[in-house]
């Protein structure tokens, strides 16, 4: 998610694996219409965001690729595959876990109903929830990419009628459908870190909040009946943060060698999208609007890592697997999987991949977490599978 990194983000390529779901004991299950279609949970996801789950946009809009010894998807596509860490993201476990085959990007779907009946990913690497000119108009370093949560939304408006034909059906499959509205604003806040305009962070957290409930709102009017809204992880433990930002002076480190300031952002910041969370809930009581708490769901494993397989060493477990020099295994000049760069020997024992993405690993964890509980406020349709 910072900044430095997306220029690099935007260059890898996305492989979608069709109508194959593998889940985590190895073996593979065919989603076929005439075996679960009176059985799955939701009929489609739809998915808005960023880098955290962008499953090929920015790849297929780049038009660039990476070298298949790339790191990136080594540990489970086996190739690089248009996500940002070596294997599957959040998303990805989601849609595993209720029976439906990986995401296809927007930007790869040919608008036949067939090939996005299933759901579509919207995420650009990158992404922010306000429009470039809001930086520009305050002297903040603009976002790379301008394909903003608005944008996301315009997409899925074109995308509609391809889906469903008249206001009746689309009533029907979207009631049967998941929204998830991020993560995202993880950008904008790194836009004010680069800036180096910290001091003034908070001042964005409204408009932050206003754009990503103005989606939310948008989206319950399409007839969007389930929809997740996630917060922001605990920054202030992220490798790429830490190596930006370092500092001399231990009181601005927790006990665990996270950045005070920034994590308390952070909760600030998911206090009050939980606080527009539940005035949505009051004006629209036919919408079912589910937090997801991002920032619990990593922190615990930063807490106890031994406890969820990674190594227990306090300070490696703050590194990242792949990257270059430093103290945090993070070098703003040598990305992941380019030049001198070097991958940990086991990247299932590190909890963050590049500096700004996760392990698949942890985003398993976190899936499972989420899932299976007790992350998201309300509960989201009990599974077909469980996440092993």
């Amino acid at each position: 998610m910072v900044m430095i990194f997306i220029i690099f983000a935007i260059t890898f390529t996305y492989c979608f694996l069709g109508n194959v779901v593998s889940i985590s004991n190895g073996n593979e299950i065919f989603v076929r219409d005439e075996i679960y279609a009176n059985s799955l949970p939701y009929e489609a996801i739809f998915n808005f965001g960023d880098s955290i789950s962008d499953t090929g946009n920015a790849a297929a809009f780049s038009n660039k690729t990476m070298p298949d010894n790339s790191p990136y998807g080594s540990t489970y596509f086996k190739h690089p595959s248009g996500r940002l860490s070596n294997g599957r993201l959040i998303i990805d476990f989601i849609a595993e876990a209720y029976g439906l085959p990986f995401l296809p990007a927007y930007m790869n779907v040919n608008n036949s109903q067939e090939d996005m009946k299933k759901g579509v990913n919207f995420a650009f690497s990158g992404a922010s929830a306000l429009k470039k000119i809001y930086f520009a108009r305050r002297g903040i370093i603009e976002p790379q990419t301008d394909h903003s949560l608005s944008v996301q939304f315009e997409w899925f408006k074109k995308l509609k009628p391809f889906m469903c034909k008249s206001k009746k059906e689309c009533t029907s499959y979207f009631k049967k459908s998941l929204f998830i509205v991020g993560e995202i604003g993880g950008n904008d806040v790194l836009q004010y870190i680069s800036s180096k305009k910290f001091t003034k962070i908070r001042k964005v957290v409204p408009y932050l909040v206003e754009s990503i409930t103005h989606t939310t709102i948008s989206l319950i009017k399409e007839g969007a009946v389930e929809l997740v809204i996630p917060g922001n992880f605990p920054i202030g433990c992220n490798a790429g943060v830490l190596t930006n930002l370092i500092s001399t002076k231990k009181e601005d480190y927790d006990e665990l060698g996270c950045l005070i300031a920034y994590n308390a952002f952070a909760e600030y910041y998911n206090e009050q999208l939980k606080n527009s969370i539940e005035t949505l809930r009051h004006k629209y009581p036919q919408a079912k609007i589910i937090y997801f708490d991002y920032y619990n769901n990593l922190k615990r494993l930063y807490q106890t890592p031994q406890q969820y397989g990674f190594i227990s060493d306090k300070e490696e477990i703050l590194k990242a697997c792949c990257g270059g020099s430093g103290p945090y295994h993070v070098n703003l000049e040598i990305f992941c999987g380019t030049g001198s760069s070097t991958v940990c020997p086991d990247p299932s024992k590190y909890i963050n991949w590049d500096g700004s993405h996760l392990t698949e690993a942890s985003y398993k964890l976190i899936a499972k977490g989420l899932v299976e509980g007790p992350f998201a406020n309300p509960s989201l349709k009990t599974p077909l599978f469980n996440i092993a």
